[in-house]
């Protein structure tokens, strides 16, 4: 077990909002024998004006004005304790097509950041610290070898993509990858990637905080008329609108629930007609387990493609820790859960699914999906996470774990 160390993680999220995050579910049990310093994505002006306007969620408005205290600790969900950082509102850049002026412009940017960074750790007494970049390689790579660090780890959870960076974001994470001391992957095809770029990768794979999610497991199977086939998480580019569609209108005697962030406004338009069909807001962490309960299935209907190949979903876990049956697309290669999920190739194969996993359900079944979540649980993620980083960080030569 890694301990006794001074982490500083530098986000791509937020600590705080409706969704599990894996950075926050890691560091939040890390800092049971560390010391951890977590510093908030970098909202922008504009995400304070749109934030005022109540257009959007997430900003900490009062903090990046300095009308609050940026470094405040915090206690976590495990009852361990975190530094959480906000930093200076920063100048919106990331939409910009001259690459002179978004250079020019960033280095604005991260010179605010690494001064707000280096007053935090020298509060905090932060002398040679791990610093993880949780999918985060603009602002890592910025700040890479300027913290004093012992090790600068890449954590990479996703593929990144340009619809919000640009087209840099490739040769800026590429670039990035070669210079740090390591990278931490979540998935099998991020690893073949980002291992061909440093070889110093490793594999951790994303869990389930089963101890909320166990009290709402699934004590018999409910019988009722019509059966209720829940999602939960983000309506975004990564759904696959057409397949859903093709499910909801070859299915009228069953209810189809859609629960969180509509990003991807034609989910909404394309699928809220169908009288079989409900779309709820996103749901607060603790109220998701007994939501997932509550369902006859779960889907997870994520398109085929590049993007979506690379991940490996935190809802798989979930939705099998309360012991409900799941269906998804064939988006990714994961053979781990070959024989607790059903993966269709096609709209025919997942409506012909869906349909037998709710027929022959059964609490047997039930049982070997909870024994299975069970295994993947934060704090195993969390161990192995803790040994990538001796692995990664060389603290193995030395006595600072044991």
């Amino acid at each position: 077990m890694m301990k006794d160390q001074q982490i500083i993680c530098i986000s791509s999220t937020t600590w705080f909002g409706y969704y599990t995050k894996s950075t926050v579910q890691l560091l939040e049990r890390l800092a049971a024998s560390n010391q951890v310093l977590f510093i908030e994505y970098p909202h922008t002006w504009k995400d304070i004006v749109t934030t005022l306007l109540k257009k959007q969620q997430g900003a900490q408005v009062a903090r990046m004005l300095g009308l609050g205290k940026r470094l405040q600790r915090i206690t976590t969900a495990s009852s361990t304790h975190v530094f959480n950082l906000v930093v200076p509102p920063t100048l919106p850049v990331y939409f910009l097509k001259n690459e002179k002026l978004f250079n020019w412009l960033f280095r604005i940017n991260s010179t605010v950041y690494l001064r707000s960074v280096r007053k935090a750790a020298r509060a905090l007494g932060f002398e040679r610290p791990i610093v993880i970049a949780a999918f985060n390689p603009f602002y890592g790579n910025a700040l890479l070898g300027k913290l004093n660090e012992k090790a600068h780890i890449y954590y990479c959870y996703d593929a990144v993509e340009s619809w919000f960076y640009g087209e840099r974001i490739f040769a800026t994470e590429e670039q990035y990858i070669r210079k740090v001391d390591g990278v931490i992957t979540t998935s099998d095809q991020l690893y073949r990637e980002k291992s061909g770029l440093n070889p110093r990768c490793v594999t951790v794979k994303n869990g389930v905080d089963f101890q909320l999610f166990a009290p709402h497991a699934r004590r018999a199977i409910v019988q009722r008329e019509r059966k209720k086939i829940g999602y939960i998480g983000s309506l975004d580019h990564r759904f696959d609108i057409d397949l859903v569609e093709f499910v909801i209108r070859r299915s009228p005697g069953l209810d189809f629930e859609f629960t969180g962030a509509l990003l991807n406004e034609a989910v909404k338009t394309r699928l809220s007609g169908y009288p079989n069909v409900r779309f709820f807001e996103p749901v607060d962490s603790a109220k998701v387990p007994a939501l997932l309960a509550s369902y006859d299935a779960g889907m997870i209907p994520y398109l085929r493609n590049e993007a979506n190949k690379n991940i490996y979903p935190l809802k798989i876990n979930e939705y099998l820790a309360v012991g409900v049956p799941l269906v998804m697309t064939n988006f990714a290669g994961l053979p781990e859960f070959d024989t607790m999920v059903s993966t269709a190739a096609n709209e025919e194969e997942f409506l012909k699914l869906l349909q037998h996993e709710i027929n022959s359900d059964s609490l047997a079944k039930v049982t070997d999906r909870i024994n299975f979540a069970k295994k993947n649980s934060w704090e195993a993620r969390t161990e192995e996470f803790g040994q990538a980083l001796i692995r990664l960080t060389g603290l193995h030569n030395t006595r600072e774990c044991d």
